[in-house]
């Protein structure tokens, strides 16, 4: 894309969200289900499809606009300036990483029936790979529920914890062993299945501290699924490998969402500071209040340059998974450092929800957890420098 229309796309989409779409986040607290859950979904969707905003991300032959990961960055902070934002404009996770992961390997055929509906916004899905303990989380390798070969197929027997969206969703992909045992590498396998498919229930809503994230973050039980061999995604025991197609891309995303999110924070708390007169002036004229002005405008500087570097790598084909593992693990907590001090510069204020700054330090902070913990980034790109230089 041209980056005169790329610039235009950016400014219609900031214009969508502030009409459209930040005055029902604000009315609600950024708490999508009380806002609507997947009613609200549908009607800003809508809207957004009627302005050609609705899933700029999406392969072009299926509705998308077809954006680089480049060109995406400034369209989805634009979106993440509002925390219904990414829902809006169909770019929310997971749905957009499985977006990604379904144009990069999914057969034509499973293209047509599981990429389609979500890339027009009809459908909306579930990646299920994080188990209760003892089963995967940060360590992907503890997979415990078990696809078994039978006629025709495979059975699925499994828990599942933290499934995003899963209240609701039409299409899961389900992470299960067909191989080896937890703890081992390898024998992870991927498979699409419907989401009222025979034998899935969705337990229950794990009650987390964010709550903008349609179809909540839930507890999934799989009791012999069935999923026919065509609805295999990729290879048997390829699992892991495809996984990694899709969550460094993913981690950026959430990046580019959130640095949205955190950059309103900033203005308001920018804003607040200009405006209260304390101590015989101006809060913002005072030296500490500068510093965490000055501060916050480090943090997404160097937020917004890590996550080009990554995205420019992910673009000319690499894996990127030393840089998307910086990117991520800078921007979970320089954006959280940018929200906490936004909440400090407005006082009282900041914790109330007149302003938008507590709801989105709120919603912040788990991702320093979602898509891996810092400190499991930490372990791997120490391990990385160590076998790089030794």
């Amino acid at each position: 894309m041209e980056q005169q229309e790329l610039d235009a796309l950016v400014a219609r989409t900031e214009e969508f969200v502030r009409r459209e779409v930040l005055p029902l986040d604000d009315e609600h607290d950024g708490d999508v289900e009380a806002a609507g859950g997947d009613a609200l979904r549908t009607r800003l969707q809508a809207a957004a499809a009627a302005e050609g905003l609705l899933t700029p991300h999406g392969p072009v032959e299926y509705g998308g606009l077809g954006l680089s990961m480049t060109e995406r960055a400034p369209v989805f902070e634009a979106a993440g300036r509002s925390l219904f934002g990414p829902a809006a404009l169909n770019i929310n996770a997971p749905d957009e990483g499985n977006h990604h992961l379904l144009a990069h390997v999914a057969t034509e055929a499973q293209r047509e029936r599981y990429l389609r509906p979500l890339v027009s916004g009809r459908h909306r899905s579930a990646f299920a790979m994080t188990e209760p303990s003892p089963g995967a989380g940060a360590d992907p390798g503890a997979l415990a529920t078990r696809a078994e070969p039978v006629d025709g197929g495979w059975r699925i027997n499994g828990r599942k914890a933290f499934i995003t969206g899963a209240d609701g969703a039409d299409t899961f992909i389900i992470m299960a062993r067909t191989s080896g045992e937890p703890g081992e590498s390898g024998g992870a396998t991927m498979f699409l299945t419907p989401g009222d498919v025979e034998g899935l229930v969705v337990e229950r809503h794990l009650r987390t501290m964010d709550r903008s994230m349609i179809g909540g973050h839930c507890v999934v039980t799989f009791t012999d699924v069935f999923v026919p061999e065509d609805d295999v995604l990729g290879a048997v025991d390829e699992g892991f490998r495809y996984a990694q197609v899709r969550l460094g891309p993913a981690r950026m995303t959430h990046v580019m969402r959130w640095t949205g999110a955190a950059q309103r924070a900033h203005e308001t708390a920018v804003r607040y500071a200009a405006d209260r007169q304390a101590f015989g002036g101006r809060l913002a004229d005072l030296g500490m209040a500068q510093q965490l002005i000055a501060d916050n405008e480090i943090d997404l500087a160097a937020t917004r340059a890590l996550l080009r570097e990554a995205c420019a790598e992910l673009d000319a084909g690499g894996r990127a998974s030393k840089a998307t593992s910086i990117a991520k693990t800078f921007a979970a907590e320089a954006l959280c450092r940018v929200a906490d001090r936004s909440v400090q510069l407005c006082g009282g204020l900041g914790v109330a929800a007149d302003l938008p700054v507590a709801k989105i330090a709120r919603e912040l902070r788990p991702f320093r957890i979602y898509d891996g913990p810092s400190e499991v980034h930490r372990w791997s790109l120490a391990r990385r420098a160590v076998r790089e230089l030794t």
